[in-house]
């Protein structure tokens, strides 16, 4: 690759559970992304079935994707199918691994935009704020329109694409997906999918589904940890009725010697949030919160927090929020992302950084080696289906790795927020819509 690029590109490798060429594609992708001074890595996705395959942009085993395109779509290629397959060879017959020259030819294509973004003074800066403004604005307005949720629930394109982001629709098979992290050398915590309740009698129901999966992985085993949302306690019906409710829940975890994390909303219910925290930790301990970094109260939630001895998420936040309380800008949250998460660390309250930005993550490995801060202070987070590969790794290497797993069939909302979170799953989701319709 020629040229200097700011970012590394997106490698992934799609491939089915019995491929035989998913490893010798995977090594030659590491080889050819070891020339550049900055490796990229590459994350292999197990393909389940032809809805996951279309949703996926997946042509066969294996596909190869660079920055969300396909580095060999081929003229007349019109079918989905889980079989092997096959790429033309100069000679003229075909073979089960990429040529060495399309994988080039599809980095250099990746490099040349690169470049001629580059080339524009603020143009570059310009399509990164896309996402955090125009398009988190339009999913977070389509995770509130039930039409269009009735919509996507029958869609198979979607259905494959939430399999990447949730574990499954029922505790039996998020079980399942469980045990496959573990084995894998990954923490987890689990959030049982849903939104905001309007009735006293849904709040307790939603709060008996975390009794369940509660009592569900102490049997098995597994973390005991929890993430939950107080506006499915019933938050926005009466805050006291909200705290009791998601009591029950940290009773039962204080129980089985579980973790119970209260998840950060919109900002509107910050303060209320932040309250039941406090709350609920000085009467049972086991309770840490979510702070978000795009919003500009934040520092003064992380030093109070702090004072306390709470244990802190820090994640940089999914809502649309004016700029009157949060950061508009993409470096300007990053920039307090850094901030605050050397502060947690240097506090030594056993933050938990909830990032998949690798800058920030060698920032973090940075510091902590420069302070002496051992991997048991601190832990990294990650979402289910989220960069993998740079899971694992941060596991191999000694650190403590939590995913973050959604499952239930209320997944619609949660959805829309990790489309809007990340631009190439929408260029999937575009991609596929054309493609089928045409």
């Amino acid at each position: 690759m020629t040229g200097a690029a700011t970012d590394l590109p997106r490698v992934e490798l799609l491939v089915t559970t019995d491929c035989p060429h998913a490893a010798a594609t995977e090594a030659l992708l590491r080889s050819i992304l070891g020339e550049s001074d900055r490796t990229a890595s590459v994350e292999r996705i197990y393909i389940s079935d032809l809805d996951h395959a279309a949703g996926m942009g997946f042509r066969g085993s294996p596909t190869v994707l660079i920055d969300g395109r396909d580095v060999a779509a081929l003229d007349g290629e019109t079918g989905i199918s889980l079989g092997c397959r096959l790429y033309p060879r100069a000679d003229g017959g075909a073979g089960g691994v990429p040529p060495e020259g399309v994988i080039r030819e599809a980095l250099d294509a990746w490099q040349a935009r690169r470049d001629a973004d580059d080339a524009r003074p603020g143009a570059r800066e310009a399509v990164r704020e896309l996402p955090g403004r125009a398009l988190r604005a339009g999913f977070v307005w389509a995770s509130q329109r039930e039409s269009l949720e009735r919509l996507s629930q029958r869609l198979p394109m979607t259905r494959g694409l939430v399999r990447r982001f949730v574990a499954g629709q029922d505790l039996p098979t998020t079980l399942l997906a469980l045990e496959r992290l573990r084995s894998a050398g990954l923490a987890t915590t689990v959030d049982v999918l849903g939104e905001s309740v309007d009735t006293e009698a849904a709040a307790t129901a939603a709060a008996d589904r975390y009794l369940e999966v509660l009592d569900a992985l102490a049997e098995r085993g597994l973390d005991g940890n929890v993430s939950v949302k107080l506006t499915q306690m019933g938050l926005d019906i009466d805050t006291g009725f909200c705290q009791r409710n998601v009591g029950r829940i940290v009773q039962r975890a204080e129980a089985r010697g579980a973790f119970v994390r209260i998840d950060m909303e919109d900002h509107s219910r910050t303060d209320a949030t932040l309250h039941i925290v406090r709350e609920l930790y000085a009467e049972h301990g086991n309770v840490g919160a979510v702070i978000q970094s795009y919003l500009r109260r934040s520092a003064d939630d992380v030093e109070a927090l702090i004072a306390a001895g709470i244990r802190v998420r820090l994640c940089k936040g999914a809502y649309n929020e004016p700029a009157s309380v949060a950061f508009a800008s993409k470096a300007e949250s990053d920039e307090s992302y850094v901030r605050l998460m050397e502060r947690l660390l240097a506090a030594g309250v056993y933050p938990g950084l909830a990032t998949h930005d690798e800058r920030i993550i060698g920032q973090a490995r940075d510091f902590v080696a420069r302070e002496g801060i051992a991997d048991e202070q601190f832990e990294f987070q990650m979402l289910y289906g989220v960069r993998r590969d740079l899971q694992e790794a941060l596991a191999a290497a000694g650190h403590t790795m939590r995913v973050y797993v959604p499952f239930g069939a209320e997944w619609y909302p949660y959805f829309m927020r990790r489309l809007a979170e990340r631009p190439a799953n929408v260029l999937f989701v575009l991609r596929t819509l054309v493609r089928d319709r045409g």
